[in-house]
């Protein structure tokens, strides 16, 4: 069975199956004028939600990517990452640079993770 929340005409914001959860890709929707570390923070923040709705948490991250508008802001993201990820439990990651749909956007974060 395949579970789906938030389903909307063109994604869902996470799906489940199997005990994994896959979340779409999380971006800054309260304050897309925000600089790097107000957004990182919103991002993680939705990303921390939706793995709760799934049944889930942070602890229990699988994989992240992380994809920034310009990858001059990685120390700024990072800090606040840092911050935020659960003590020995950091997930494999990647970060890359890219074009993001809307240019407001400095940062996107994709996530899979178990489900608890």
């Amino acid at each position: 069975m395949i579970e789906r929340h938030h389903v909307g005409t063109r994604l869902s914001e996470a799906s489940v199956h199997g005990g994994i959860i896959h979340l779409a890709g999380q971006v800054a929707e309260r304050d897309p004028e925000a600089g790097i570390e107000g957004q990182t923070r919103e991002v993680l923040g939705h990303v921390e939600r939706l793995l709760a709705e799934c049944g889930s948490g942070k602890a229990r991250l699988l994989s992240v990517q992380v994809f920034l508008a310009d990858i001059a802001d990685i120390g700024a993201m990072n800090a606040v990452w840092d911050d935020w990820v659960v003590p020995g439990h950091a997930p494999p990651r990647a970060t890359v640079q890219a074009a993001l749909a809307d240019p407001r956007w400095r940062i996107e974060v994709v996530a899979v993770a178990a489900r608890a």
